[in-house]
């Protein structure tokens, strides 16, 4: 179902892009203390995991996976914001990065994106089998939330999440790169772009990539949006025909009927990253899903609170919430 959202935004922060940078400012110097785990996978790679605390086998305590966003780790002010709530609520928080996105190149011919589903299926049944006593469930942010609606959809009663949350997901993967290539949004795309164009170059430094992209470094530095580099990179790297075959593939909305565990999406209509392409139908959707529609929020921003510049993180109460209603 579609429902209108609870959420208030602060009053000194009602504009969509304060309400997507400002996390970034006051808590610049936000510190998440958590415990790294490397997990060697078949293929000859790994995965990196950071755990808020290291549960016991017997643990009971609720886990809840944390996936991030595009180019984002544990050290984004959101995941750390996140985490620190799921230990502050006496759960335990843990964060998979996508490969390559753990401070450490990935070994193999390929990264992650938007509709990569294995390491998380990987990660989630992993978690089951070592912690079978211990309720599980997962919050994503962006990219990592399109991610999990892709997965949970092909999964169906097989997903281990009791409960699930998705973050500002870009369900239409077109139509939301098509629109962070307009106005002032144009400053996110340089962002995020130029830490794919860096993260693609120290990759290109370890791997030899010639049998999926040929690119010379004057054509990878003509990259000027984030279309040009999913069509030259991400698409070719992964086995898609091209940038428009990998959106297609990938975007969540499709899957979102097949869900069948308790679901909840955050959308901003003013989310300056998305597209309201992305915004589903009804009959988009299974009967598990919840779709939280807010007139305001910007991009995982969702700030509240009526002390000036004193922001209260309310996407985190609401995700925490959501999952304990159904432990």
């Amino acid at each position: 179902m579609i429902i209108e959202s609870q959420f208030k935004p602060a009053w000194w922060l009602k504009n969509r892009h304060c309400q997507t940078i400002w996390q970034k400012i006051e808590r610049r110097k936000l510190k998440c203390e958590t415990i790294e785990q490397t997990i060697e996978l078949d293929d000859g790679d790994f995965i990196q995991l950071n755990w808020t605390e290291k549960p016991n086998k017997d643990c009971n305590k609720p886990i809840v996976l944390v996936l991030h966003g595009l180019e984002g780790s544990i050290n984004s002010t959101y995941a750390k914001g996140m985490m620190n709530a799921i230990k502050h609520k006496g759960w335990i928080g843990v964060l998979l990065h996508f490969r390559s996105c753990g401070g450490r190149p990935n070994r193999l011919m390929r990264a992650y994106h938007s509709g990569e589903t294995t390491d998380l299926a990987f990660i989630a049944n992993w978690l089951k089998k070592q912690y079978p006593e211990t309720p599980l469930s997962c919050i994503s942010f962006s990219l990592g939330a399109n991610v999990l609606c892709k997965y949970l959809g092909e999964s169906g009663e097989l997903a281990p999440f009791i409960a699930s949350v998705g973050i500002c997901p870009p369900l239409d993967l077109a139509a939301s790169c098509v629109r962070i290539q307009k106005g002032f949004s144009k400053v996110y795309q340089k962002y995020l772009l130029d830490m794919m164009l860096d993260n693609i170059t120290r990759k290109l430094q370890r791997v030899d990539l010639s049998h999926k992209i040929n690119i010379s470094p004057k054509a990878l530095k003509s990259i000027k949006n984030l279309w040009q580099f999913d069509d030259l990179i991400t698409a070719p790297l992964h086995d898609f025909h091209d940038a428009s075959d990998y959106y297609q593939q990938s975007s969540g909305k499709q899957f979102l009927k097949n869900i069948q565990k308790p679901t909840l999406l955050l959308h901003a209509l003013d989310d300056p990253f998305l597209s309201n392409k992305s915004v589903p139908k009804s009959s988009d959707l299974s009967h598990r899903v919840t779709y939280e529609m807010s007139k305001f929020g910007g991009h995982v921003g969702f700030i509240s609170g009526k002390t000036p510049f004193k922001g209260e993180y309310w996407m985190e109460t609401r995700s925490l919430s959501f999952i304990e209603n159904h432990l």
